[in-house]
């Protein structure tokens, strides 16, 4: 184990440096903004319930992803990348307003995103852009000011509409497309595809049993990250055939994990680190893999100074812009996470060094119950079955486990499935006080607090079916 004294020092530096570190922004013009007089298109791909590592791009051995796969080998491969919050709609108004979810007005699930918001399309499109959402909207009515076009789904995927919308754009000025699925999205069905996976496809992580439950619905969840794939792979031919991919810059990433229990809804790794890719022929001409540290708070900083435009100052992420040129730089030491209500009473906090996962449990008395659908799905009432009788591991029993641990520390390094509760191992006494700290820290920057009254369980936690 390393020694405790380099990560006190960087503690010091953090307190030293205050919102640097953080990842808090500390000037509103990036030093990588674009020449406005050739400003880059953009599009951004947002997967629906997506696990960081489910795509073969980053490492997945049978889910078949051509397109997106094809799409990381002309790019950049984020490996290190977390979103603010498991949970759909609270993560989309993050990653719009560049904000943390308890600082939109909107960090439950569900909550539209406020009127008053500044959300980055909107400042595009002041800026003479054509902004236009196409698939999965979840952000609620106001939002739609910040788009000239919202179209919505047209079919299971979510995906349909993505190449009509890119071709009927004004063709006078850049665009920013917001494309957004429906997949890989519970509730799942078989046909999703022409040629499905099955269950000797899955890969069962060791906090599920390796049932054929599990198996039925990882395949199942497969077929509809095929689907998407295929949509995306639409859109890149587009590109090509209008002539314009060489200066469109091209971001996918996942709005939380996968949705199968211990995943969506969490803060650990599997709930939300997310796949994050980027393609710009134009700026990135050497493809490769980037391991710094970045958030979603950071891409509405990112988009913003390449399209020449300075930062909101109501943004509280830093532009990763100097990574395209240079993957191997640095731009955080940390990046924060939060669990507020999704169907369920909850409130926890994260944060995360390239080492260390440190989380904040305030409801003990609950249970870190997986959303409702996932709660009604078979592989968790198969899990409910296995308990009852004796047959759980400890690894699988997370989501039943009450009163839970407040604080939970890991070594990422040596535990990447985050099993291994070290918090009240003497050995990481100081690494355990330093997380602490930080945050802290970021609470204080960002006004964070526990709700007096935080809204209740909406559906029961066993069955999964509403009150």
């Amino acid at each position: 184990m390393n020694t405790s004294r380099p990560h006190r020092r960087d503690f010091l530096r953090s307190l030293a440096l205050g919102a640097v570190t953080l990842g808090l922004p500390t000037r509103r013009a990036s030093l990588a903004q674009a020449d406005r007089t050739d400003r880059p298109n953009f599009i951004v791909f947002v997967a629906d319930d997506l696990g960081w590592n489910d795509l073969g791009c980053y490492g997945h051995p049978h889910i078949r992803t051509p397109n997106i796969d094809h799409l990381a080998g002309q790019g950049l491969r984020f490996e290190s990348a977390f979103l603010t919050c498991a949970s759909c709609s609270p993560t989309r108004c993050s990653v719009m307003t560049g904000r943390y979810p308890h600082c939109t007005g909107a960090a439950n699930l569900h909550q539209p995103l406020p009127a008053d918001q500044v959300a980055f399309p909107g400042l595009l499109r002041q800026a003479g852009y054509y902004t236009a959402s196409a698939g999965k909207w979840h952000l609620g009515p106001e939002a739609k000011k910040n788009f000239d076009a919202v179209i919505a789904p047209a079919g299971p995927s979510g995906c349909e509409t993505w190449v009509d919308t890119l071709r009927n754009r004004p063709k006078d000025r850049p665009f920013f497309l917001w494309l957004a699925s429906l997949d890989p999205h519970r509730g799942y069905e078989p046909g999703a595809i022409a040629r499905p996976h099955t269950p000797a496809d899955a890969v069962v992580p060791p906090f599920l049993p390796d049932i054929p439950e599990t198996r039925r619905e990882l395949a199942l969840y497969y077929d509809e990250i095929s689907r998407l794939d295929g949509f995306v792979g639409q859109v890149l031919a587009e590109l090509d055939a209008q002539g314009i991919a060489d200066n469109t810059f091209v971001l996918f990433f996942s709005d939380n994990g996968c949705p199968f229990p211990r995943c969506k809804t969490t803060v650990y790794d599997s709930g939300v680190r997310t796949p994050l890719l980027v393609r710009w022929p134009r700026r990135i001409r050497t493809p490769g893999v980037c391991s710094s540290l970045v958030s979603a708070v950071d891409i509405a900083p990112t988009i913003c100074a390449l399209a020449g435009e300075d930062m909101s100052p109501r943004f509280q992420g830093s532009s990763f812009a100097e990574l395209l040129a240079n993957p191997k730089l640095s731009i955080r030491e940390y990046v924060f996470a939060e669990h507020n209500w999704h169907d369920y009473q909850a409130h926890e906090r994260m944060v995360r060094s390239r080492q260390f996962l440190y989380i904040r449990n305030e409801f003990v008395h609950l249970p870190g119950t997986p959303p409702a659908d996932a709660v009604r799905g078979e592989t968790f009432q198969a899990m409910i079955r296995r308990r009852d009788q004796g047959r759980l591991p400890p690894e699988q029993r997370g989501c039943f486990v009450v009163p839970r641990d407040r604080e939970e520390l890991y070594d990422v390094r040596r535990d990447p499935y985050n099993l291994l509760n070290v918090a009240q191992d003497a050995k990481y006494k100081q690494e355990l006080e330093v997380m602490r700290r930080v945050l802290d820290e970021w609470a204080r920057q960002t006004a964070d607090s526990v709700p007096a009254e935080p809204a209740g369980d909406r559906f029961d936690r066993q069955s999964g079916l509403p009150f």
